[in-house]
C-alpha cells in the first residue's frame, strides 16, 4: 500500500472511530434518565437538597429539622413510595446558580450531593435560561415581599413614603432591604435598620422597636403563629418597588436536565398533594398561606 492509499484507508479509519465514538455518546447520553429513576426506586429513598437557615421552609430547631419544604419533602417521598433522604446545604457564595451545581447536576467538591431533587428553586424564565444543567418545574408557591407596619403607631401605609421618620427594618442582603433602603428617593434610609435575619426584625417589630418590616408574607405569617401575635394590630399591605418583583415569584423544584422522568413523577406526586389538600395542610401547619403560583 502507497502512502496516499495508508493516508485514505486512515481517514476511513478515523472517520468510523468518529461515527462510533458518538453513537456510543448518545448511548450514554440517553440512558441516565431511565437509569437513574429505576436505581432511586431499587435505592427506597429520594434524596432531597434544602436550604439551611430558611424559616419557615427548612431549619434546624432544636437538633430537629423541620419547615414546609421538610414537610413537602416527606410527602412527596411517601406519595411516590419512597423515603425522603434531606441533604440540607449552606447557600453557596455565587448565588443560586452555585447552589444548582453544588445540589443537583454536579455535586460539592467537598463531595456533599448531588441529589436527586431541589427544593425551593424560583420558576422563572430569564433563570431557567441561564441554568440549562438543570430542569425547574413544579411551582407549588408564590412568594412575595410585603411591608408590615404597625397599626397603633402608623395610621395607614399605600407607599414608602408614608413611612418617612419611622423606624423600619428588613433583613440583612434581602430585596426588602433594598427596597426599604433605596424608596422615597432615599428619604427612609436613615431609619432603616438591618438585622441578620428576618426573625430578628419581625420579633423587632412585634416588641415596638421599629414601625414596620419589609418582609416576604410567608416570614411574617409563620412569626404571627409562632410569637402569638395579632394580625389586627399588625397589618401586611403590598408596596411596588422597582428593586422587586411586581406579582413576586413562583417556587419550584429543580432535578438534572435530562431526568425527565423523575420530574414527571415529582410533578404528579405534587399534583396528588394538592388534590387530596394534603399540600395545603402543610403550609396551615405552618401558618402559611398557600398562594397560587
Amino acid at each position: 500500500m502507497n502512502a496516499r492509499s495508508r493516508l485514505a484507508a486512515a481517514g476511513v479509519f478515523r472517520r468510523l472511530a468518529s461515527l462510533l465514538l458518538a453513537a456510543a455518546a448518545m448511548v450514554v447520553s440517553a440512558a441516565p434518565a431511565h437509569a437513574d429513576m429505576a436505581k432511586i426506586r431499587q435505592s427506597g429513598a429520594l434524596k432531597v437538597a434544602l436550604y439551611k437557615g430558611l424559616p419557615p421552609f427548612s431549619d434546624n430547631v432544636g437538633g430537629q429539622f423541620s419547615g414546609i419544604d421538610v414537610a413537602l419533602a416527606n410527602a412527596l417521598g411517601k406519595q411516590m413510595g419512597l423515603s425522603a433522604s434531606l441533604l440540607p446545604f449552606d447557600a453557596d457564595d455565587d448565588g443560586m446558580s452555585g447552589d444548582l451545581r453544588n445540589m443537583v447536576w454536579k455535586g460539592h467538591y467537598l463531595g456533599y450531593g448531588p441529589a436527586d431533587v431541589m427544593l425551593h428553586v424560583p420558576v422563572d424564565p430569564n433563570f431557567i435560561r441561564q441554568n440549562g444543567q438543570v430542569l425547574i418545574f413544579a411551582p407549588y408557591l408564590r412568594e412575595g415581599y410585603v411591608l408590615v407596619y404597625d397599626s397603633e403607631r402608623v395610621h395607614r401605609v399605600s407607599r414608602f413614603e408614608d413611612l418617612a421618620g419611622q423606624a423600619t427594618g428588613a433583613e440583612q442582603g434581602s430585596g426588602g432591604a433594598s427596597a426599604l433602603l433605596s424608596s422615597a428617593n432615599g428619604a427612609l434610609r436613615d431609619k432603616v435598620k438591618i438585622y441578620p435575619e428576618a426573625n430578628e426584625v419581625l420579633h423587632a417589630l412585634f416588641s415596638g422597636q421599629i414601625a414596620a418590616a419589609m418582609v416576604t408574607r410567608a416570614q411574617y405569617e409563620s412569626a404571627l403563629k409562632t410569637q402569638n401575635q395579632s394580625a389586627t394590630r399588625f397589618v401586611a399591605t403590598e408596596l411596588q418597588s422597582p428593586l422587586l418583583p411586581a406579582r413576586g415569584w413562583a417556587i419550584g423544584m429543580a432535578v438534572k436536565a435530562d431526568q425527565r422522568e423523575l420530574a414527571q413523577a415529582l410533578e404528579s406526586a405534587l399534583n396528588a398533594l394538592r388534590a387530596s389538600g394534603e399540600l395545603q395542610r402543610i403550609f396551615a401547619q405552618y401558618g402559611v398561606s398557600m398562594v397560587a403560583p
